[in-house]
């Protein structure tokens, strides 16, 4: 009798969820009928547990780079490429990068931390790490580095590609 009572307790429990989960899946089909839809970038990726970079305040400023890709060609698997990215200050306001953030942790770049006086320029240093990338016919690569700054819009975006290869035996 007890056996039979615990079947009965399991089969109400199951049957109890999958009806909960029926439910809310017509309810969010509905939601998601009736709701318009907008696209939303997604921010570059972020690492789990990592805040994100603080978004400067007070005023904003203007910045200009004098490129903003860059194709590095072709490359051997370890090789790094370097790339420096030169910018002015176009603004009336002193330039505040609060963060520079590769795609991945092969992408690294490095700015300068103090404030850009208005008119002044500055570099931001990319480096590319190449190793692990390379494959016998070329693998494509492309790379993101999401500047945060004083400015409208608060993200600049700089683009570094090219193509990585490996020897087929793998020296």
């Amino acid at each position: 009798m007890k056996q039979m009572l615990l079947i009965l307790a399991i089969a109400f429990t199951i049957v109890s969820c999958k009806n909960e989960k029926t439910a809310d899946t017509a309810e969010a089909t509905a939601a998601e009928a009736t709701t318009e839809t907008t696209p939303v970038e997604m921010p570059t990726e972020a690492t789990p547990g990592e805040a994100a970079p603080a978004v400067p305040t007070g005023p904003t400023t203007k910045i200009a780079f004098s490129e903003t890709d860059f194709d590095f060609g072709t490359v051997k698997d370890g090789e790094k490429v370097t790339h420096n990215f030169k910018f002015t200050n176009n603004g009336t306001e002193p330039l505040i990068i609060s963060n520079a953030q590769g795609s991945c942790g092969c992408t690294v770049p490095e700015w300068p931390k103090e404030a850009i006086a208005p008119g002044k320029t500055g570099e931001i240093k990319v480096v590319f790490d190449s190793g692990g990338k390379g494959s016998p016919e070329g693998s494509p690569q492309a790379k993101r580095v999401t500047i945060t700054a004083n400015t409208d819009p608060v993200e600049t975006y700089l683009n570094i590609k090219g193509i990585v290869t490996k020897p087929a035996d793998g020296k």
